[in-house]
């Protein structure tokens, strides 16, 4: 699957199981508003779209435009005029440029009805996204990864350290200026000095996979900082890349960070995002998965497919339940440890992907094929064991291999230092191993954590009693409010020492 070089030519394949033509579109420059050359995939095996070309190389710029019904009311969304992001694509080179003609259906303009409103998505758009598109690249895989080796420390002797590329380099002094807020800065001496005198063995970064600042925030002059909201389960997001001169430079520097790290003994746990994708809802736009085959990739609404199923709260749910669907995941994931040597995968609402049609599932298939892989069966894995739809909770419900975060246990915690009464045994009990959530596993199955980028800092802790989100302009609805804080006296900041 995807475009893949093997040294004489590229082989491009694109599952579709409703599409009835593809067309690989080659580009000459990022800074291309056309394609120079359109070619329909001339095989088609099994649901999958390929095509082998023996005259293209390394760093040929593409994208794809599928053709199939447009009917939105039974869950088909194809549109040829809209230029599509390969889901297998290992380079994501140009970020996308929002415009009206991202969306495949007729945008709504000031002055419309507002019963357009209702029904603005039925209608299709007829405008070529290929200017404002995000565009893939055919790269080389060779790297250089001399006696590099996973450090494989044992659950027991584990301490994460979850952190943001940019956040956690941006303002370093001790790191240069050139490479801040980068995959490089990461694998520099100064973090990796700093994160050894914290006795930290693993960092786990927030999503590094290629994601999209979404259009309402880019309305609003902001961007999505966390990265939860993913286009390429492949591509590492160049947004974190000292150097971008080629498509494989943001690769190769991933690599090296990890072989940075692993020099270090410590290891690399990405957080991953494989319930939803970054299209959104039926209102929103077509990038990749909703244009190559809208009905396959999502979780529709039960005898209403214009609708998606949204456990999530980000608009969808990617259908793991789909075998072709569950293979990109597993390809993704077993090519982040193949290829990119990574240790581990913080699952970011896990329950998400337990679900095989609507309730969630420790037998799921999901589950079932994690067990079963000779790779992907030795790495960490690490489950957010929630989401938003019914009985989405579900701490110390997971099966075998796999670790949780705790809630429990930072709930607790903080309860019980900011001394409300009646903490002290349920403490006891979180300190001990959680056995009454995991007495089917080992006690390292529990993540213990007081804090992480949800909710409030460890500072804010001690320094706050409610959220102050007001810089993202949702009027401080972003975000949890029971943070079971103290904020000792003095609301915020302050130079008291009392």
């Amino acid at each position: 699957m995807g475009a893949t070089w093997d040294g004489k030519g590229v082989n491009f394949a694109l599952f579709s199981e409703h599409a009835e033509a593809v067309e690989l579109c080659l580009f000459d420059s990022i800074d291309a508003t056309q394609e120079v050359k359109r070619i329909l995939l001339p095989e088609y095996s099994d649901h999958v779209w390929h095509g082998y070309f023996p005259d293209l190389r390394p760093g040929q710029l593409y994208g794809y435009r599928v053709y199939g019904p447009w009917d939105p009311l039974n869950g088909h969304r194809f549109n040829p005029y809209k230029l599509l992001t390969d889901p297998y694509a290992k380079a994501i080179v140009r970020t996308e440029k929002w415009h009206d003609s991202l969306f495949g259906y007729q945008m709504p303009t000031p002055g419309m009805s507002p019963s357009y409103y209702i029904d603005a998505d039925l209608v299709m758009d007829e405008r070529d996204s290929a200017p404002y598109a995000p565009l893939c690249a055919v790269v080389d895989d060779a790297f250089m990864w001399g006696d590099d080796k996973p450090p494989k420390t044992p659950w027991h002797k584990t301490i994460i350290y979850e952190a943001h590329v940019k956040g956690l380099t941006m303002r370093h002094p001790e790191v240069p200026d050139a490479i801040r807020g980068t995959y490089a800065a990461i694998g520099s001496e100064p973090i990796i000095q700093h994160l050894l005198e914290l006795g930290v063995t693993a960092i786990e970064l927030l999503p590094i996979h290629h994601h999209v600042d979404d259009h309402f925030l880019v309305q609003k002059g902001l961007t999505n900082y966390w990265g939860y909201n993913t286009l390429g389960y492949f591509a590492p997001d160049l947004r974190y890349s000292s150097v971008k001169a080629t498509p494989e430079d943001p690769i190769k520097e991933f690599k090296s960070m990890v072989r940075n790290l692993h020099a270090a003994g410590i290891e690399v746990i990405l957080d991953v995002v494989y319930n939803h994708t970054a299209e959104g809802n039926h209102m929103g736009p077509t990038l990749c998965f909703k244009g190559i085959d809208n009905l396959a990739y999502y979780k529709h609404v039960p005898e209403q497919p214009r609708y998606y199923m949204d456990y999530t709260g980000c608009g969808n749910t990617l259908n793991i339940s789909h075998p072709r669907v569950l293979q990109l995941v597993m390809d993704s994931l077993r090519y982040w440890v193949t290829q990119m040597h990574v240790d581990g995968f913080r699952f970011d609402l896990a329950a998400t992907l337990g679900r095989d049609h609507h309730h969630v599932d420790r037998l799921s298939s999901f589950f079932d094929v994690i067990h079963q892989d000779p790779i992907l069966c030795q790495t960490k894995l690490i489950a957010e064991p929630w989401d938003l739809g019914e009985g989405g909770y579900q701490v110390g419900n997971f099966p075998v291999l796999w670790t949780e975060w705790n809630g429990k246990y930072r709930d607790a915690m903080r309860s019980f230092w900011k001394s409300d009464p009646g903490t002290l045994g349920e403490m006891a009990t979180r300190l001990s191993g959680s056995s009454d959530l995991y007495y089917e596993k080992d006690p390292h199955a529990s993540i213990n954590f007081i804090t992480s980028h949800d909710g409030f800092t460890l500072e804010d802790l001690v320094s706050y009693n409610q959220k102050h989100n007001e810089a993202n302009g949702e009027h401080n609805n972003d975000g949890e409010n029971h943070n079971i804080s103290w904020n000792y006296g003095v609301e915020g900041p302050t130079e008291d020492p009392k």
